[in-house]
């Protein structure tokens, strides 16, 4: 082929005749064109008709919210001992928790037992049951709103309606054996306290029972000085546990924990005066056991205030979790979608038609190049000998 040849095949012209052939081989074949995706169109549009219609129920709720309680004032009276609480009880629940519980297995296999997912699944295993009912179902948060939304798909719309509610249902109860909220953590950490605190003012009491009673103890040890004694110690006591525990989380040298060590030596020092001064009185056995009473009973009562609080504060969240668009049985299926499958199946079985008219067409021009045909017969004879 000479230069001629080639600047002439590569003019705008040669690209002009190039795109009209293109064209006029497109529309040769424009009856293929329109009824190949039309047939294509109106078998998938009859396979949909074979395919089980699926149901989406939608329900929606408010997760709880975490706000300061009535406690949470009446912590700093406490002294010391409010920063135990609040170092026990400063969680806080993000939604994706939320999620995660109602994705875990206490909760699903609840749902598998009471719906008997098992044999609607056809599974023989709990395992493989849950796994088709994490398909079925989908967990989301709104960015803006907060609100969890939960979807379940069925081929019974009533089952995914009951479905979608229960799944709120169980996230209540298995929320409500759990200590999630602020409220909740403090009113389990107080409920533990005083679990402990009675069994020691009970050892207390007996134990002053026993050493029986004296009139001159009394004298030599003024009640007013045995109950100041009792609160010093029982603030010793929260002092020495909020130090241990900041510890487990901060260095020594932070300001923290050098102000709660400071507080914690002073309450010492003025304890051991207490201690040091009951050493002279005329009845130290009766003495002691009647200040370790009263040392047990301020706590307990300050637990004990502080645990009728958490509950206070507990029962004012009231529900925690709050529906705000209870799932209905869904009156149209969700799935399958005939028009958008349809309309997929017609576009890309156009796409490939156009694909195959464009190749015969360039496959045509090809074999009119006679170097280009000799190969063509060459392969030809060798698929024969094959």
């Amino acid at each position: 082929m000479s230069n001629s040849t080639l600047a002439d095949a590569d003019s705008p012209m040669a690209h002009t005749i190039r795109w009209l052939d293109l064209a006029l081989a497109l529309t040769e074949s424009l009856r293929l064109l329109i009824l190949g995706p039309l047939l294509v169109a109106l078998t998938v549009l009859g396979m949909t008709y074979l395919l089980s219609p699926i149901y989406t129920a939608r329900t929606s709720f408010i997760p709880p919210q975490q706000q300061q309680g009535l406690a949470a004032g009446a912590l700093a009276s406490l002294g010391a001992l409010s920063g135990l609480a609040g170092a026990s009880t400063g969680l806080r629940l993000p939604s994706d928790q939320y999620l995660a519980l109602l994705q875990s297995d206490a909760l699903t296999d609840r749902l598998i037992d009471e719906f008997k997912l098992l044999e609607v699944y056809k599974e023989k295993y709990r395992i493989e049951a849950r796994r088709e009912l994490s398909k079925n179902v989908r967990l989301s948060v709104g960015k803006r709103d907060g609100l969890i939304t939960v979807e379940v798909d069925d081929l019974n719309p009533q089952r995914a309606a009951d479905m979608a509610n229960r799944h709120v249902e169980e996230l209540r109860r298995l929320t409500s054996r759990l200590a999630l909220t602020e409220a909740q953590q403090r009113r389990a950490f107080f409920e533990a306290q005083i679990a402990t605190s009675r069994e020691r003012l009970l050892e207390a009491q007996q134990s002053l029972q026993s050493s029986g009673f004296s009139s001159g103890a009394l004298r030599a040890e003024p009640k007013a000085a045995v109950e100041g004694y009792a609160r010093l110690k029982a603030e010793a006591t929260a002092a020495e546990v909020r130090l241990q525990a900041l510890r487990s989380n901060l260095a020594d040298r932070t300001p923290e924990v050098q102000q709660q060590l400071s507080m914690l030596t002073a309450l010492r020092s003025q304890l051991s005066k207490l201690e040091q001064s009951a050493e002279n009185t005329k009845a130290p056995d009766y003495v002691g056991r009647y200040r370790e009473f009263k040392y047990q009973e301020t706590l307990f009562e300050m637990l004990a205030r502080q645990f009728e609080l958490a509950r206070l504060d507990e029962a004012r969240e009231g529900a925690l979790i709050q529906v705000v668009d209870t799932a209905k049985v869904p009156e149209k299926k969700s799935w399958p979608k005939r028009g958008l499958i349809t309309g997929a199946a017609a576009a890309v079985a156009w796409l490939l038609l156009t694909l195959f008219v464009i190749r015969r067409h360039h496959w045509r021009e090809s074999a009119d190049d006679p170097a280009v045909a000799i190969q063509l017969l060459r392969l030809r004879a060798a698929l024969r000998r094959e």
